[in-house]
């Protein structure tokens, strides 16, 4: 009937817990959002929100409302049976990101028999309607009803992280102070009559099996023989009351934003020797003697907790207190951040990291570089430049800038005299190592003695031609080698681009090898 009752009471707690809680959706907390700071923490939120104060006002966060159910035992003198039944209740609340306070209440039934006989049992009152003459045997027994309420200080062990956010699973320890109240009975008479225990044939003490199934046979399930108690113990309800202290740990793995499921062990000590009925040591000839040990109980469960409260954040110990801090750092939303400041000495608008031509004169303009314009490519910056464009035919220049283009009256013959010639000789061919379109410092140099060639003679174009193989990938590697020799020409040397051909012949040649010939 008792278990019946149990059942009923934990579905119903269920139930109700479901009801009130699983509609509950608080999402994550945003270290912004004021309206979970209580008015307490309004003022250092304001603070913190127009970034007078670094830190934030801590969060409202939720009660846990807990059941469980477990194992239920007690270590004492007489050998406890199998871990019979047990219930918890408890609300708890954080009062910080690790250290949070719980209530609660623990009830349980826990069972003893030995299966060794005793014969030192004239100094236990329970006992009394048994004759020591003989020495007839008893065997020690007891049904206790334990009922605790305490106060625990819990520290949670992994919720702060350094590397990583946070997790669906919180482990805890704690400690605490409470009274627990007993009421512990003895199996001692079958209806008036004393168990004649004599009967149990115990010879060598080594079937245990044995001996309890003849005990079990034999005694019915009364428990009606209140046990030996302390005149001087605390009654509250008629119940023995002694102060108690417990310690505990466990593990905790969240099943929603407002529901978790966790394994618990807890240990309770109290300063009696008498939760199980028996304090008296055993001799098989001697006067019993008085142990000096107490007993303790042990109860394992596992238990659903619940989050309660609206307007509030999780409770504490399932947040990553440096969650903000890391977010800040890796995406900065609030934090005051200085105007970034760019060195740019000649103070053309290109920073110096990016300046090609430092040092150049102020007011001159400049390209994407922060080198001077030079319009017609001559070489002499516009600045410098006293013919500002200067046809190509009339290059090079001199120090001004100005080219020397021929007499009028012989133009149109210099121009069809050259018109099919190029009179500055053979021209180098750069090689290529591997699948690099990289210029080395040998190319570059050759280069260079093209683009001098190139510039004293104002009448000459080139093509520059390789020679990849028929796949598309040895194509695509020519392209970029025989636009990088333009572009180093154009670029770095000052050539026009509209005197530089390119072109890759498949087959034609070697497909390390760039050729530059006159056109």
């Amino acid at each position: 009937m008792a278990s019946k009752k149990l059942k009923l009471l934990f579905i119903g707690i269920f139930s109700l817990l479901s009801f009130g809680v699983f509609a509950q959706d608080t999402g994550v907390y945003n270290v912004f959002d004021s309206s979970v700071i209580s008015t307490k923490g309004q003022a250092q939120q304001n603070e913190f929100m127009n970034n007078t104060y670094d830190f934030p006002a801590k969060p409202r966060n939720q009660l846990e409302v807990g059941i469980s159910g477990g194992m239920f035992s007690v270590s004492g003198d007489v050998s406890a049976k199998l871990p019979t039944p047990g219930f918890a209740l408890h609300i708890r609340k954080a009062l910080g990101y690790v250290f949070s306070l719980r209530l609660q209440y623990v009830y349980g039934v826990a069972k003893g028999l030995n299966w060794k006989p005793s014969y030192g049992y004239t100094n236990n009152p329970a006992w009394a309607g048994y004759s020591a003459a003989g020495l007839q045997p008893v065997y020690y027994n007891y049904r206790a009803h334990v009922q605790d309420l305490g106060l625990q200080g819990i520290f949670t062990l992994n919720n702060v992280r350094f590397h990583k956010q946070k997790s669906g699973m919180v482990m805890y320890a704690g400690i605490g102070i409470g009274g627990t109240i007993y009421d512990t009975k003895i199996n001692a008479l079958n209806g008036n009559t004393p168990y004649n225990f004599g009967s149990i044939s115990s010879s060598g003490y080594t079937n245990r099996k044995d001996i309890r199934k003849q005990l079990k046979s034999l005694m019915d399930n009364s428990y009606e023989t209140n046990a030996e108690t302390s005149p001087n113990n605390a009654k509250v309800f008629g119940q023995t009351f002694k102060p108690s202290g417990t310690v505990l740990g466990g593990i905790a793995f969240k099943l929603g934003k407002s529901v978790n499921l966790a394994l618990e062990d807890r240990f309770t000590f109290i300063k009696s020797d008498l939760l199980d009925g028996q304090q008296w040591q055993e001799h098989p000839i001697a006067e019993p003697v008085q142990t000096r040990d107490f007993d303790t109980y042990n109860y394992l469960s596992l238990g659903l907790n619940f989050n309660v409260g609206a307007k509030s954040v999780e409770p504490l110990w399932w947040i990553n207190p440096l969650d903000y801090a890391y977010s800040e750092i890796n995406n900065p939303k609030h934090m005051k951040l200085p105007k970034p400041v760019f060195d740019d000495e000649d103070g053309d608008g290109i920073v110096d990291q990016l300046d090609r031509c430092p040092g150049t004169p102020a007011g001159v303009k400049v390209d994407s570089h922060g080198c001077p314009l030079d319009t017609d490519g001559d070489g002499v910056p516009d600045y410098k430049d006293k013919e500002l464009v200067t046809p190509t035919y009339c290059q090079p220049v001199d120090a001004d800038g100005v080219g020397k283009c021929p007499d009028p009256e012989c133009c149109k013959n210099m121009v069809a005299a050259n018109a099919n010639a190029c009179n500055i000789g053979d021209l180098p061919s750069i090689s290529y190592r591997g699948n690099s379109s990289v210029l080395s410092s040998d190319a570059k140099a050759m280069l260079a003695t093209v683009a001098s060639k190139l510039k004293n003679s104002a009448s000459c174009s080139i093509t520059v031609t390789g020679y990849p193989a028929a796949s598309k990938a040895s194509q695509a590697l020519c392209n970029k080698r025989v636009d990088a020799i333009k572009a180093y020409l154009t670029e770095k040397e000052g050539i026009s681009a509209d005197r530089i051909n390119t072109n890759c012949e498949v087959g034609g040649g070697d497909a390390n090898t760039v050729d530059i010939k006159t056109n």
